[in-house]
């Protein structure tokens, strides 16, 4: 029997060539994460892109779904401002990021999106991004 158990955690990204100020300005929102084109990583290297994260949520849920709607959350009320940025950036990117961990002893992980998710993801041109990690011991 394993003592590994299935996780998954979501978070929403911007990605591109922007000030993140802008972005936390526009929406009246604070990044849980950003960095700006120059940044040094930790082994000194630059960022060739800026980063803007939001919504990290790593309460599992076999319905990751609900996840998903956790970390979008903040946003569902702000189509008009992502559209806004989308047009105020020439090179803006969303994702909404699903990462799950699954062990092939336990159930698998329902990672079905909901229709308010695609009609958010649509309306926004965000992509849905899946890292799946497959473990058999």
């Amino acid at each position: 029997m394993s003592l590994k158990k299935n996780s998954c955690y979501t978070y929403f990204k911007i990605t591109g060539d922007f000030d993140p100020d802008f972005i936390s300005a526009t929406l009246a929102l604070l990044p849980e994460k950003e960095w700006r084109i120059g940044d040094k990583r930790i082994n000194g290297t630059e960022y060739g892109f800026a980063l803007w994260e939001i919504g990290r949520c790593s309460d599992y849920d076999v319905y990751v779904e609900n996840q998903m709607l956790k970390t979008i959350e903040p946003l569902l009320s702000k189509v008009k401002e992502l559209k806004e940025i989308k047009d105020k950036c020439s090179e803006v990117y969303y994702t909404l990021e699903i990462v799950p961990s699954i062990y092939v002893d336990e159930s698998t992980p329902c990672l079905s999106p909901s229709k308010e998710i695609i009609k958010f993801c649509y309306e926004t041109d965000t992509e849905i991004d899946i890292d799946l990690y497959l473990y058999n011991f």
